[in-house]
């Protein structure tokens, strides 16, 4: 019999599959759909600190009139935040009444302002965890790499003073020392660490001269940075490592969970084939534990890591070197 389960968070799942934070995930009638489709948890699609920020100085424009009074700007920022925030505990209050499996807030931050107070919000409305999505360009040429690794540790400790449930970080690739900054955050407090988040980038129309977004959803080729890093950090962390970019389909999280993922998150897949392939990727998984005679996941996670792997230093070449030499000059 072919076991699933899994624990992740100090949270017990049915399937290491997670519904990532996407449209998905942002209404009750949607989260039940997963739950019947198996998923072992879901990422509440995330409330963006920008967007509640780009909000507030919308109205301020619309009602450049009545700004000049400092107690109607503190008016405007508060009624702003509230109604961004009790939509979100309104949903998280009703998915925990309307299904079993954990259900993880998640908040898109990029600064540790005073509104991520919030976070005891989330907590007391039930949240199972608290996923932090953090990234900050590192396009500021006047901020070291030092200055923006220390926000994380900012956020996380901020947020760990706060609450008590579990708390996950959401994170990039783009730090000068990677391998240093997800041990040393391993370390910090949290309880899981995502590789990688997947964020907005630019493109431009060479016919309308315009900068549009490109790449929204991620490509089966994306799943060889998670993969590296994971397979990489598999026994060096102190927390869950969950993947994420480029999960296709069952294949892909066989591949992960041999590397040495806890969980692995899903979201472009089911905007392009839609929820029910939740049911083939885990028929896909179950067909390979078979074949393999695994049972149970824990039996083959890390299983290929850089930590387990006969050639280990295969997980650090970044030069082709034989493969392209072998081949035919065209």
């Amino acid at each position: 019999m072919i076991d699933l389960s899994c624990s992740y968070l100090g949270l017990q799942l049915k399937s290491p599959i997670i519904a990532a934070s996407s449209g998905f995930t942002d209404t009750v009638h949607k989260i039940e759909q997963l739950e019947k489709h198996g998923v072992g948890a879901v990422v509440l699609k995330s409330i963006f600190e920008e967007e509640i920020t780009l909000e507030y100085e919308k109205a301020l424009r619309d009602e450049a009139d009545k700004t000049g009074r400092e107690e109607f700007l503190d008016y405007l920022d508060v009624r702003i935040r509230h109604e961004n925030l009790t939509k979100y505990i309104t949903l998280i209050k009703e998915a925990k009444a309307s299904v079993q499996i954990p259900i993880i807030a998640s908040i898109n931050c990029r600064s540790s302002h005073e509104w991520m107070s919030f976070a005891k919000e989330i907590e007391n409305a039930g949240a199972d965890a608290l996923e932090l999505n953090i990234f900050i360009l590192p396009s500021n040429i006047q901020h070291s790499s030092e200055d923006n690794e220390r926000l994380y540790f900012e956020i996380v400790k901020f947020v760990k003073a706060k609450i008590n449930i579990p708390v996950v970080l959401k994170i990039s690739f783009y730090f000068s020392n990677l391998a240093q900054v997800v041990r040393d955050l391993s370390f910090s407090g949290i309880k899981g660490l995502v590789l990688f988040n997947r964020f907005y980038s630019p493109d431009i129309d060479i016919d309308k001269l315009e900068v549009t977004p490109s790449n929204v959803l991620s490509q089966p080729g994306e799943i060889a940075m998670p993969l590296r890093w994971i397979s990489m950090m598999y026994g060096r962390v102190g927390c869950d490592l969950s993947a994420s970019t480029g999960v296709a389909d069952g294949k892909a999280v066989v591949k992960l969970l041999l590397a040495g993922a806890t969980t692995v998150q899903v979201a472009s897949a089911l905007y392009r084939h839609g929820m029910g392939y939740i049911d083939v990727i885990h028929q896909e998984l179950r067909d390979w534990m078979e074949q393999h005679d695994m049972k149970t996941i824990s039996q083959f996670r890390g299983m290929l890591s850089q930590s387990k792997h006969s050639n280990p230093g295969v997980f650090e070449r970044v030069q082709f070197m034989k493969y392209f030499s072998d081949k035919e000059t065209l």
